[in-house]
């Protein structure tokens, strides 16, 4: 399962309304992660570098993080950004599709055009 950065907040100290466990446990309870996105996010919320540097020691022992620049990932890239138009979420996306795992994501663009990136992606 490839892991949106939200799910991730609380480890840098926002709280959020989600509950990840119980997604691991409807799923699968593999992870991956992108920490770049959870480094934009930590320096947009203004969290301190002691709580990011913390949660990304946390994530390196117990979570695999999946490198975004291999060649198949931004192969897709491109075919996702021309529907999303965002960047950082053409990469989730597109590592989801490109290792075939599932997306956990709360970004209602990702998820407003679900059913479009399954009939063109798979």
């Amino acid at each position: 399962m490839i892991i949106d950065t939200i799910y991730l907040l609380p480890l840098i100290g926002v709280s959020i309304d989600k509950d990840l466990l119980k997604a691991i446990v409807e799923r699968r309870t593999r992870i991956d992660i992108d920490i770049d996105d959870l480094q934009a996010k930590a320096v947009n919320l203004n969290i301190s570098s002691q709580n990011l540097a913390k949660a990304i020691e946390i994530i390196n022992s117990s979570i695999r993080v999946i490198p975004f620049y291999n060649r198949e990932v931004i192969e897709y890239l491109y075919e996702v950004y021309k529907l999303l138009r965002v960047h950082i979420d053409s990469i989730i996306v597109a590592t989801a599709i490109s290792l075939r795992e599932d997306l956990a994501t709360e970004e209602r663009v990702i998820l407003s055009i679900k059913k479009i990136l399954r009939k063109h992606m798979r």
